[in-house]
């Protein structure tokens, strides 16, 4: 069963069910001394996708990975927000060193929102590859606002320098699953797996206040996608409430060198 749903047959016909709802092309910048200088918001009420300039306040007030989350957030919450209002936002970001490989623990991603749980604001950090690969792409962080009417997915196309919001009717929800089915289907080829991470969240967030956050990377020795999770506060339910089914992340193109002998 499994592999049926991971066949490259199936995830074709996956694809070509997608509409998209939005798109923004960028331009990518050089990184200078950990900044991309571009924060990514996306409002899935209205299906907008803005590039938000970092400005040099961001940079010394609020430095880190927590710090631009928190100041994104600020942008969009009151003191009234509750966890599952529109505005409510989730922030995702790595912070200036976040895919440094001279630093350990430079892979992680930090996400913040209003919790669930404790209907304040929450912070948990986790693994994957998701927040070097935001930062490779052009982006110093996320910010996911409003609510979609069907179960979207937003890829951030660092390769071709694109964003989009796609309606994603007939992926799966359950997150081991659903990061095969997306690294697969956004990968042009086997190796290209590796330049993928996603982030989602299981069928489980839709019915409880502790759902987490699932931080997809491609393990190539194992060839399958693996996931950590950010597990505290219950921003897993805010996502699924947000009818997120996943963010997906493209790395620009890495080849081994060794690779040029595969026909890709």
């Amino acid at each position: 069963m499994l592999t049926d749903l991971i066949s490259y047959e199936k995830i074709k016909e996956f694809k070509a069910a997608h509409k998209i709802l939005s798109e923004m092309s960028y331009n990518r910048v050089k990184i200078t001394k950990g900044y991309a200088n571009k924060t990514l918001k996306v409002d899935l009420s209205t299906n907008t996708i803005e590039n938000k300039p970092v400005n040099q306040m961001m940079k010394d007030k609020f430095i880190g990975g927590k710090g631009f989350d928190l100041y994104l957030m600020w942008q969009e919450v009151n003191g009234n927000t509750k966890w599952n209002d529109p505005e409510n936002t989730i922030c995702i970001a790595s912070g200036p060193l976040g895919g440094t490989t001279s630093y350990p623990g430079s892979g992680k991603s930090i996400a913040t929102s209003i919790s669930p749980l404790t209907q304040s604001v929450v912070d948990c950090n986790v693994g994957g590859f998701f927040g070097p690969f935001l930062k490779c792409s052009g982006w110093d962080a996320i910010a996911l606002t409003g609510k979609a009417s069907e179960d979207v997915i937003i890829f951030i196309d660092g390769e071709n320098c694109k964003v989009t919001i796609e309606t994603a009717p007939f992926e799966e929800i359950n997150a081991h699953i659903l990061s095969e089915q997306l690294t697969r289907m956004y990968a042009r080829n086997e190796i290209d797996q590796r330049n993928i991470s996603v982030v989602s969240a299981g069928r489980a967030a839709e019915n409880t206040f502790f759902g987490v956050l699932n931080f997809s990377w491609y393990d190539f020795r194992r060839e399958t996608s693996r996931i950590k999770q950010a597990g505290r506060g219950g921003i897993g339910t805010v996502f699924r409430d947000k009818k997120i089914k996943a963010v997906v992340a493209k790395c620009p193109y890495w080849r081994p060198k060794w690779s040029i002998t595969l026909n890709d």
